[in-house]
């Protein structure tokens, strides 16, 4: 007997986990951290910043605003229960 393969019913994604869009709003972004001009928070109350980290952050959260393709931020388990503990 030959082995069948079975149809998944998931759909299949089209293989980008982020869109091009968003890959130029992060490149935008770094740039903007190396000159010195990309600063953290709203306003003028943030201070520049210094992490490559953050700065890849402040790209995707950008992105995301306009609705460019980005998945979703995670979100912990721990948040949601500490929550529920002090509520009590």
């Amino acid at each position: 007997m030959a082995a069948t393969k079975r149809k998944s019913s998931a759909k299949k994604s089209s293989g980008r986990k982020y869109g091009k869009a968003a890959s130029k709003r992060v490149e935008s972004a770094m740039r903007r951290r190396k000159k010195g001009t990309l600063k953290s928070g709203r306003g003028g109350k943030g201070g520049r910043v210094k992490s490559r980290k953050q700065a890849i952050a402040i790209g995707l959260s950008e992105a995301r605003k306009k609705g460019a393709k980005v998945p979703r931020k995670r979100t912990t388990k721990r948040a949601t229960k500490r929550t529920t503990a002090r509520k009590k």
